[in-house]
């Protein structure tokens, strides 16, 4: 977390004071010299083991090491200082703190005041507003102050015991100061709670030292019993405590520094930015509403579950991966590692890899039945091979209008299926071949003749098949067909765009037309527009050809249950609404 951590401290000489900090370096350590800075130890700090965990991991450096308190420095000036270091928490020369995060290359830096003169600013001005200004009732507590100019600030005011102090307390404050309002604001439960903690311990030692004080010689009845000293007289002769004096640990500030970088580290972790791509996809939407559904159905099971399909039955998926493929796969005998590999080569692998093989001509015509929504057949011995042409084939269409029985032992409705797969031995329907909604892939052994080029360095790849694509009505060369189609083949043409980039141009193609689907919903079933007002509508959305107003029409069945009842029920048309009044 890009944040400074301070404890201040309110002095009777000198008003608000900033005893000890804790940044984050993600930089090299500076090299400059200063009270309190981190100077001449780069090499150490990088020799430092794991973390900022455990004070023991913390290395502190001799006065020889660092600077001395006359070199140049942001911080006040020595005359300024209260005696027996009551404003003042590292000795003179001291260098600092550093605890070096390995995982995220980070450092923490705790000295007693930031190198940096304009760190040094907001720190000072976020000091003093913290211990005057920005005070909660009861002058106790946490508090949210600050500007975009010098940044936002938490801040937990407290007291701690001093038997020699006015009032037998003196006045500190823990701040948190960082840039990002909204961050340090959802962090304040965070914060509260670890600041109390570190405040709680710093007054449990200053009290036990107290109570001892004020067992020994008791500061009450001895000021009651003396005679009145003007307050000037005080303050030349009892300055302020250090805050190692008052809690009587010597390793106080090692200690602060371990707890503030762990709070930087811990506050900066535990929050994490989230890229918020606007509302779901219809492709999101279908699969919700499918798992909703698959969800519904495994509620309402009974003991009957576990029994198995009849085969003549195929499962249908709609909008979703297939992991297993028909019953058929169990009768294959287990294969070695080597065959394994071998099947795994006998695959597609994109839509660019289909069209290497399939042909550019062969290729289109199957692209321009499965976007307009009529039957893809594929009859193969290979289960795995028409699993993954199907696995291709599908990324063309929304969720929605993908509806697979993966392998079948006989012909299957096109109202149940748009892509079935059946075993070579299965007849097909003499009116079906002859269909203009249809289109066969036969997948047959390739003779030594008909072999093309391998595609693969291995040869037992898919150039042992032969690929023949037929319809009852094929798509001519010269034909325009629909606008996506076209799109998608200049994608696929397109050497410069790897497989990754073509998928992303896949999912932005649909989603426009997508959009264009929604608004024809909505113009023809929602508001039932005449049918010219339509032609304009589909002139306007560039998709006034037959084959993009075939292709609307299939993909408007695509469309989510949420989205349709969500237009139904919120949109009135104007005719409906004037009817009511």
């Amino acid at each position: 977390m890009n944040a400074i951590v301070a404890l201040c401290h309110f002095c009777e000489l000198h008003g608000p004071r900033t005893l000890f900090c804790t940044e984050v370096l993600h930089s090299p350590l500076p090299q400059g010299a200063g009270s309190g800075d981190i100077s001449g130890q780069n090499e150490q700090a990088e020799e430092e083991e794991g973390g900022i965990q455990m004070s023991s991991r913390i290395r502190s450096h001799s006065p020889a090491e660092g600077a001395s308190a006359d070199s140049s420095s942001p911080g006040p000036k020595k005359s300024d200082m209260c005696e027996a270091s009551g404003c003042r928490s590292l000795a003179g020369g001291h260098p600092g703190y550093v605890s070096h995060d390995k995982e995220t290359s980070i450092k923490y830096v705790s000295h007693q005041h930031p190198n940096h003169p304009q760190l040094f600013s907001i720190v000072r001005q976020a000091c003093v507003r913290s211990l005057s200004c920005e005070v909660c009732p009861g002058r106790e507590g946490p508090i949210f102050f600050g500007d975009e100019q010098h940044g936002f600030v938490f801040s937990h005011t407290f007291f701690i015991k001093d038997s020699l102090a006015r009032g037998f307390q003196r006045w500190y404050s823990i701040i948190t100061i960082m840039m990002d309002r909204i961050y340090l604001i959802n962090s304040w439960p965070f914060l509260l709670g670890k600041i109390r903690g570190i405040i709680d311990e710093l007054q449990g030692k200053a009290l036990k030292v107290f109570e001892a004080e004020q067992f020994g010689c008791p500061q009450r009845a001895q000021r009651m019993n003396t005679a009145f000293t003007p307050f000037l007289h005080q303050r030349n002769g009892n300055a302020a405590r250090s805050l190692t004096s008052l809690t009587n640990d010597e390793n106080l500030w090692a200690c602060l520094h371990t707890s503030f970088a762990w709070l930087l580290k811990a506050c900066g972790s535990r929050l994490t930015e989230k890229l918020l791509e606007g509302a779901p996809t219809e492709d999101t939407l279908v699969q919700m509403e499918k798992l909703a559904d698959l969800k519904e159905e495994s509620e309402g099971w009974d003991g009957s579950e576990e029994e198995e399909k009849p085969s003549s039955q195929p499962d249908v998926v709609e909008g979703q991966e297939l992991s297993k493929c028909s019953p058929e796969t169990s009768l294959m005998p287990d294969c070695s590692s080597w065959n394994v590999a071998h099947r795994r080569l006998s695959v597609f692998r994109s839509l660019r890899h289909m069209r290497q093989v399939l042909g550019a001509s062969a290729f289109r015509m199957l692209a321009w039945h499965v976007l307009m929504g009529n039957q893809v057949i594929w009859k193969a011995r290979d289960m795995d091979l028409v699993q993954s042409a199907f696995d291709v084939l599908r990324t063309m269409l929304p969720v929605g209008c993908v509806r697979i029985i993966p392998y079948s032992d006989q012909y299957e409705e096109a109202y149940r299926c748009n892509f079935l797969g059946l075993s070579p031995h299965v007849q097909i329907p003499p009116h079906i071949l002859s269909s203009e909604f249809a289109v066969l892939v036969e997948v047959r052994a390739a003779t030594r003749s008909s072999l093309y080029p391998t595609l693969f360095d291995d040869e037992q790849s898919l150039n042992k098949y032969e690929f023949v694509v037929t319809s009852g009505s094929p798509v001519a060369a010269d034909r325009v067909g629909p606008t996506i189609l076209n799109k998608i083949e200049a994608a696929l043409t397109n050497q410069n765009l790897s497989v990754d980039v073509v998928d992303q141009c896949l999912v932005c193609l649909k989603e426009e037309w997508m959009n264009k689907v929604k608004v024809l919903f909505k113009f023809t079933k929602v508001d039932s527009r005449p049918k010219e007002d339509t032609q304009k509508l589909l002139s306007i959305l560039g998709a006034a050809e037959e084959d993009n107003v075939k292709l609307l029409k299939f993909w408007m069945t695509g469309l989510s249950k949420t989205y349709k009842s969500h237009l139904m029920s919120t949109v009135r048309s104007p005719t409906s609404s004037e009817s009511r009044n």
